[in-house]
């Protein structure tokens, strides 16, 4: 990532961490925090002083009285430093600025936790209160960067190809069909409520109506969900969409984005993000976001126990997973705990074989399985002595999702560790199980345009048939995902059939979402992906908190102001609300 600073001004004539041999002898002003101070004597002081460019020594004759994180603007002549002196450490290491005459701009009590990396095993809670003094750590301000420079790059990309930025309500009606919301009452109408945005999805599909025709947004979001590594109150996504565009052109405009944010951070760019369907990816990967850094893919061996004698086996699905190595030396106490994990995912059990010598099977159920089924197993998983070999089986979705949980927990790196390998998923299921009366449930939203080639599937199959949703998947990780829109009333109309929903009850939830569909809607079809994610992972981050200026912590209780609190009575009757007293 380079780093652009901009021209120092103001009170100063150079960054700190922009000097280097090459601006020896000039005479700079430079201003910034203590990171620290040594004495050598009574003539002679050393100060590092710190800005959001980095740190330079400061050497000052006589004592100064300069203590941590003070503020001050430091006068005096770039030199090279004495041989043997040189810092590899710092990219300002082999100069100080010398003769140097000190200004306090501003005193600071000793700060709550080291300002540098130190402050990493630092309580999270302690670090979020003091957030601003956190901020100015070399981790986060690094990470901001990548934040904007991610911001800036997925801007050009997004206008280069044609796409207009427009600003969506943040006040909009309640649709609790989705995530969540967070409600804002309404002063001038008492009872009634405003919600805050889940995603600009409504409005979006309005200006295509409108004929805005490629729209994009760098939109903040709000959904009220319980916080996670990878989930805040509030987030920020790209939102894109475009009219008259097929599928491809969709993930055309977005893999472009993403791929030079990617490259404005790393300096290289990946390679055309591959695509798999949904049912591929849960078949190979047995979730339908796969991690593709690593191998330990699934398995089919439901054919090699077609005719099995072995009860457990006989099911409608077999799947296996070969895991090198671990066969080995693994304990009966770890193998359990994979059994009970497989259990608590919903697998009636797992089968695990160790491969010995020659491809002989331990296992207790080893006695179960004829010779030839022995043989036909190590074949088609590619068994190897010292192997791990894991087995489920059971209907064709769980067998997939047990062992693509397992695979996760045995072989998944961190999320940000390289290489960068981002996928498409598409062909998602139009509907995923049924509600207690029967009906279909969608998979993505009920606005989701089904495949073309299945529209004929709709009614008398309507769990065979696909959707044109999609998602982009980084690493394990979803980053978004979208879809082709229905933009005609009545085949909106037969999918809300499929849900339950009459032409009347359609209206009242969404008619001034579909009455404007009567006035000629295009084709249309869009995505939104995760910058707070993206941004993680490509600044080597676990956590999306680490790329966020002010985030809440996992208690959803900001440590720093105190939110949420509670509000005087009078702003609550000017509201009409009245708090109910705790449960008991």
């Amino acid at each position: 990532m380079d780093e652009a600073w901009g021209p120092a001004v103001g009170l100063r004539t150079h960054w700190c961490g922009e000097l280097r041999l090459e601006h020896a002898g000039a005479r700079v002003e430079m201003c910034g925090w203590v990171a620290r101070r040594r004495e050598h004597g009574e003539h002679l002081a050393f100060v590092d002083l710190r800005d959001r460019t980095g740190i330079v020594q400061c050497v000052v004759d006589g004592s100064v009285d300069a203590r941590a994180e003070q503020v001050l603007r430091v006068t005096g002549t770039v030199r090279r430093r004495p041989e043997g002196t040189a810092n590899a450490h710092l990219a300002t290491g082999e100069v100080e600025v010398g003769d140097c005459t000190v200004e306090l701009l501003a005193g600071a009590e000793p700060p709550p936790f080291p300002v540098d990396a130190r402050a990493d095993d630092v309580d999270e809670t302690i670090r979020l209160r003091y957030r601003y003094v956190d901020l100015r750590r070399e981790r986060m301000q690094r990470n901001l960067r990548v934040r904007a420079a991610v911001n800036s790059a997925v801007r050009r990309a997004m206008e280069r190809q044609g796409f207009v930025e427009v600003e969506t309500p943040m006040l909009m009606p309640s649709t609790p069909e989705g995530a969540r919301e967070f409600l804002v009452p309404s002063r001038q109408r008492p009872g009634s409520f405003y919600a805050l945005p889940q995603s600009p999805q409504l409005f979006k599909q309005l200006l295509m109506v409108g004929g805005v025709d490629r729209y994009y947004q760098i939109a903040r979001c709000l959904r009220d969900e319980d916080l996670r590594a990878d989930r805040q109150y509030e987030f920020m996504q790209l939102d894109a969409e475009a009219s008259f565009v097929t599928q491809e052109d969709v993930v055309g405009f977005i893999s472009e984005a993403v791929l030079d944010a990617t490259e404005a951070v790393t300096g290289e760019r990946p390679a055309e993000i591959e695509r798999m369907t949904w049912h591929e990816s849960m078949d190979r990967y047995g979730v339908d976001k796969p991690d593709l850094r690593f191998g330990l893919e699934l398995v089919e061996l439901t054919p090699v126990f077609a005719a099995t004698g072995f009860r457990a086996f006989q099911a409608p699905c077999v799947k296996g997973l070969r895991v090198p190595g671990l066969g080995a030396g693994i304990t009966r106490g770890r193998l359990d705990a994979l059994t009970e994990r497989a259990k608590a995912l919903g697998a009636k059990g797992l089968v695990w074989m160790r491969v010995g010598e020659a491809g002989a099977l331990d296992s207790p159920v080893a006695k179960f399985l004829s010779a030839e089924e022995q043989a036909a197993l190590v074949a088609a998983i590619g068994a190897e002595p010292g192997d791990l070999l894991l087995s489920v089986a059971d209907e064709w979705a769980v067998a997939c999702e047990v062992l693509g949980q397992l695979r996760n927990d045995l072989g998944r790196p961190p999320v940000h560790e390289g290489p960068y390998r981002y996928v498409w998923i598409v062909d998602f299921p139009m509907f995923v199980g049924r509600t207690e009366d029967g009906r279909p449930k969608p998979g993505h939203h009920p606005f989701t345009h089904p495949h073309p080639d299945d529209l004929d599937r709709l009614e008398p199959d309507p769990m065979g048939v696909r959707s044109q949703a999609y998602d982009l998947v980084l690493n394990g990780w979803e980053l978004g995902s979208g879809s082709i829109r229905i933009h005609e009333p009545a085949l909106q109309q037969r999918v809300f059939d499929l849900l339950g929903i009459d032409e009347e009850e359609a209206n009242r939830r969404f008619g001034f979402f579909l009455t404007p569909f009567r006035y000629g809607a295009p084709p249309h079809g869009g995505f939104a992906f995760g910058l707070d994610r993206l941004v993680a992972i490509l600044a080597g981050e676990e956590n999306i908190r680490e790329v966020i200026a002010f985030p809440k912590p996992q208690s959803g209780t900001d440590p720093m102001t105190g939110a949420p609190t509670a509000v005087d009575v009078a702003q609550l009757a000017e509201l009409g609300l009245r708090v109910l007293p705790p449960k008991a």
